[in-house]
């Protein structure tokens, strides 16, 4: 598909389906793709005929980030990471003396209210609706990403993040965090 579109004169796709934090498409649908292998099917074949990939969604970490251009994106959609954050402009909510800030998905019932008059009957909403923890201002949390995908580049000998997509292999791994120390 990514090809079609770019043949029909797309010059970036975003690919995804599913994998953001907010997102029920999977559940709602059946419908979805790892997200890793989409961006690295898909930036391939727009790549080939120069056009551009934004993976969009299932970033939650600066690693996540990393591996999103490492897989051969141009771009990388940070929704949930960046929620939660003055910048963001939410709905501050107080719970118990803690603040939270309303993050809703694009295909939510919240979202199709407040951008195109409601839910249509014959759809059904293929996002949530949630609260996460008040994070303040964003500089830290860029700061954060930004290191963490410069230090992949250099773990990966990659001279700039243009080249991370050609300095990365992958190997599927069933744990990728050792949480000894967390519990």
């Amino acid at each position: 598909m990514t090809q079609e579109l770019v043949l029909s004169g797309a010059d970036i796709i975003k690919v995804g389906i599913g994998p953001g934090s907010v997102c029920t498409t999977r559940i709602q649908t059946g419908v979805g793709y790892p997200q890793l292998s989409a961006v690295m099917e898909c930036a391939d074949a727009a790549h080939g005929l120069g056009a551009h990939i934004i993976a969009d969604g299932g970033c939650t970490c600066p690693g996540d980030v990393a591996k999103g251009f490492g897989g051969g994106a141009d771009f990388v959609m940070l929704g949930g990471m960046l929620a939660g954050h003055d910048e963001g402009r939410g709905k501050v909510v107080k719970v118990n003396g803690s603040k939270y800030i309303e993050f809703y998905g694009s295909s939510s019932d919240v979202a199709n209210k407040k951008h195109y008059g409601g839910l249509s009957d014959y759809r059904s909403s293929e996002g949530r609706n949630v609260r996460v923890k008040y994070r303040g201002k964003i500089k830290d949390t860029i700061l954060n990403i930004l290191g963490g995908v410069r230090s992949s580049c250099t773990y990966v000998g990659a001279p700039s993040l243009k080249q991370l997509s050609k300095c990365t292999t992958f190997v599927r791994v069933s744990k990728q965090f050792n949480d000894t120390f967390t519990k």
